[in-house]
This record gives structure tokens, sequence and C-alpha cells, in this order.
């Protein structure tokens, strides 16, 4: 019986250092994808919580030029606080309800795309960078003085 189990246990050997040195790349590739994963979904929020800050920003303010330079300011505040590193922020406004006359409502709608990078993770076939776009809508006062 004795030497049954020595010749079930020389069979084995060198299977486990085989298993180990399959599985570990596997097991980094998900890791790298956990961690891609997380960064597009914090990235993400982020984006809208900052067209929301923008779109809010704009819709206080009295005159286009002015909702445009705050809307810009408060998604650059927004994400920066949020932590969020994009190579590319793009803040739109679209301000063209400002020309409504007073007693309609109108709303101001801001856009932000931002450019999350993915490259640094090193997972072969992830793409380089991700953009994630957000846009939100906020109402302009019906009787706020317009210019």
């Amino acid at each position: 019986m004795t030497s049954r189990r020595r010749r079930v246990w020389a069979d084995d050997r060198g299977s486990y250092s085989l298993e180990t040195a399959v599985l570990v790349p596997v097991i980094f590739a998900v890791l790298g994808l956990l961690i891609a994963f997380g960064r597009v979904t914090t990235t993400s929020g982020a984006v809208d919580s900052a067209a929301r800050e923008a779109a809010r920003a704009a819709s206080l303010d009295r005159d286009p030029a002015t909702a445009q330079r705050d809307a810009q300011q408060a998604a650059q505040d927004s994400l920066s606080g949020d932590g969020v590193p994009c190579t590319n922020i793009a803040v739109r406004v679209d301000t063209s309800d400002f020309d409504l006359p007073l007693g309609q409502t109108g709303t101001v709608v801001a856009t932000v795309a931002c450019t999350a990078r993915l490259s640094d993770i090193g997972l072969p076939g992830l793409p380089g960078s991700k953009t994630l776009t957000s846009d939100f809508r906020s109402p302009i006062d019906a009787y706020r003085a317009r210019t």
C-alpha cells in the first residue's frame, strides 16, 4: 500500500507548478479588468455629477457668455473635487433658451465629456482610453431678468 501511495504522489510531481504558471496570468488579467471596470464606473458617475453641476451653475446666470464660463468652471471643479483624472474635458452648454421672453420657462443643457485613460493598466486588448459623456438639463427661472 505504501508503494501505491508513492506512485500516486510521484505522478503528480510538477503539476502544481504548471497549474500556477497557467493561473497567475489569468488572475492578473481578471484583476486588470476589475480595475478598468472600476475606473470607468467611477468616472461615469463623476461625469454625471459634473454635468449636473454645470447645468445648475449655467441656469443661475443672466446671460449666455457668463453661463458658459460658469458651467465650464463648475464642471472642472466637480471633476477635480471627485479626484477623476481626465485627460481631456469638454463642456458644451446650450443657452439658446436665454432668448425666450420673460414668463416662459426655458432650460439650459450642459454636456460634459471626459476621456479616462486606461493605457496605464497594461492589459493587452484594452483600449488606451474611453470617452464618457453625460448631459443634464436645468430650468431657467421664467421671471428672472435676462440679458
